[in-house]
């Protein structure tokens, strides 16, 4: 398990916007080691950390995590993306929902966004804050987000400090390549 640039940089715009996380009810999707959702619980969020229920070793260094961090009142659920299950079902609506470096491969892709498309289902203002890293310019999110009927707006690095060449101590390999974005229903009224 490893602490990736996209989780340092959504880590950041976490961060730069602390002062509104206090009560909010945060989900973070593909967990992994935390780090997003840790300082969201850190800044006073209620967090729920979340990695595939197929993969029970991540689920495990998600509640070492809390450990490590003494946060025994974030909670850790298994939650495979694309599947309905009762982790799922169950889950309160959420105010944001943190991505670091979900959309890797892009036959996931769509199950993430039927994932979101659910909880937004939820609470239609919930938003997604998601950090990525280009990979390859052929792969999109633009037509599955049309078909879910979502939105996305990019967020400049410069505009939360994460334009920085050195970010936690550790040089962001392609810099340029790691993108902010934060992504609603297309319709604010749903």
């Amino acid at each position: 398990m490893y602490v990736w640039p996209c989780a340092v940089v959504l880590a950041q715009y976490l961060w730069f916007h602390r002062r509104s996380l206090p009560g909010k009810a945060v989900l973070e999707i593909g967990a992994g080691v935390s780090l997003p959702g840790i300082l969201a619980a850190k800044c006073g969020a209620e967090v729920t950390l979340s990695d595939s229920s197929e993969l029970p070793h991540c689920l495990e260094i998600c509640r070492q995590s809390c450990q490590m961090n003494n946060l025994p009142q974030v909670h850790v659920i298994g939650l495979t993306w694309g599947h309905v299950s009762c982790s799922l079902l169950t889950l309160p609506p959420q105010d944001i929902i943190l991505a670091s470096d979900v959309f890797f491969e892009p036959q996931d892709f769509e199950d993430i966004l039927t994932t979101v498309y659910f909880l937004m289902q939820k609470n239609p203002k919930v938003q997604l804050w998601s950090t990525y890293q280009v990979r390859s310019a052929d792969w999109s999110l633009e037509a599955l987000l049309y078909k879910w009927d979502m939105k996305c707006v990019h967020i400049p690095l410069e505009s939360f400090d994460a334009d920085k060449e050195d970010i936690a101590e550790s040089a962001l390999p392609g810099r340029h390549t790691v993108e902010m974005l934060v992504i609603s229903f297309a319709k604010d009224s749903l």
